[in-house]
C-alpha cells in the first residue's frame, strides 16, 4: 500500500493543488487551511455558500508561507503572511480571532467571488484545539480545517463509491472530498477501521470518520451542482444522521512525506463508525 497522492488546501474552500512531498506538522500539512475567508462580520464562508470559491486557485508559497490567486479574468495575486495585520474577530470554532489582510487583497478577493469578503490569516497554528467530539486528545492542534488535521481518503473506497454511482451517474473525482492524503493498494473503505497508520517516519492517528456535506455535489471544474455523492453515500454509508467517506487523522509523530511513500497500517479497530 502506498500514497497515491498529496494535496494541500491553502485557503479553506478554494481550490487546492497536489504536492510531491509535504511536511507534516502537528496542526496538518505545512500550506494547509491556514488561511480562510471571512464575511464583513468575521463569519466563516466557504463554497457551500458561494460556489465561486471553489473556482479560485490557491497556491501555497513556501519561501514566506504566502499565497498565490489566481481567479479567471483577474490574473494573479501574491498574498504575504499579515504578521502585523489587524486581529478580526472571526466564527471559527474554538478561534475566536485570526489576522486580516490589507484592503487590496480583500478587493480583490470579492471581485473573484462576487461577494463582500475577507482574507484572514490564522498566525498561531497551535491556537485550535481539535475538539474532543471529533475525537481530539489534549493538546491536539488544528488549522482552519473543518475537525481535523488531515483528511485520508483511498482509491479503491472511490471506485466503489463510483460502481454504486453507475455508468449512468456523474463521474465523481476525489476532489470532491478536498483530501490531503489519498492511498492506494487497499479494499474499498479498509481505512474506517485504521487506528494509527505510518507514512515513512509520520504517525498518524485516526481521529474520526469524515462526514460529508452539500459541497461535495459541486463539481470542483464546473461549479455546477447536482444531488451526487451525497445520494448514493446516503443508500450505503449512512448512518448517525450523516453520510461517511475518508479518515480524519491527527499526526503523532511529525515530518516528512512523499507521493509513492509506504502505508504501513499499525493497528486497526473494530469501530468503524467514527
Amino acid at each position: 500500500m502506498r500514497v497515491e497522492s498529496l494535496s494541500i488546501y491553502p485557503v479553506k474552500s478554494l481550490r487546492g493543488h497536489q504536492v510531491p512531498q509535504a511536511e507534516v506538522a502537528p496542526w496538518g500539512m505545512e500550506g494547509d487551511r491556514r488561511w480562510g475567508v471571512v464575511d464583513a462580520t468575521g463569519e466563516p464562508v466557504t463554497a457551500r455558500q458561494v460556489q465561486a470559491l471553489l473556482g479560485i486557485q490557491a497556491e501555497h508559497c513556501p519561501a514566506d508561507g504566502g499565497l498565490r490567486l489566481t481567479a479567471p479574468g483577474l490574473g494573479t495575486l501574491e498574498v504575504s503572511p499579515p504578521y502585523d495585520g489587524p486581529l478580526v474577530a472571526v466564527g471559527f470554532s474554538r478561534l475566536p480571532q485570526a489576522r486580516g489582510c490589507d484592503s487590496r487583497v480583500d478587493a480583490w478577493l470579492s471581485e473573484a467571488a462576487g461577494e463582500r469578503l475577507r482574507l484572514v490569516w490564522q498566525d498561531d497554528p497551535t491556537a485550535r484545539s481539535v475538539s474532543s467530539r471529533h475525537g481530539g486528545r489534549p493538546g491536539d492542534v488544528l488549522n482552519l480545517a473543518d475537525a481535523g488535521p488531515i483528511l485520508l481518503t483511498s482509491n479503491a473506497s472511490l471506485a466503489q463509491l463510483q460502481d454504486w454511482v453507475g455508468a449512468d451517474g456523474p463521474e465523481i473525482s476525489m476532489t470532491r472530498f478536498r483530501p490531503n492524503v489519498v492511498v492506494d493498494g487497499t479494499e474499498p473503505f479498509a481505512e474506517d477501521s485504521w487506528e494509527e497508520i505510518q507514512i515513512g517516519g509520520v504517525g498518524l492517528r485516526r481521529a474520526s470518520l469524515c462526514d460529508r456535506c452539500v459541497m461535495t455535489t459541486i463539481n470542483p471544474e464546473t461549479l455546477e451542482t447536482g444531488h451526487e455523492p451525497v445520494k448514493t453515500l446516503a443508500r450505503h454509508r449512512r448512518w448517525d444522521g450523516a453520510t461517511w467517506f475518508g479518515v480524519r487523522m491527527v499526526p503523532v509523530v511529525t515530518g516528512a512525506i512523499d507521493t509513492d511513500a509506504d502505508v504501513i497500517v499499525d493497528s486497526v479497530t473494530d469501530d468503524s463508525t467514527g
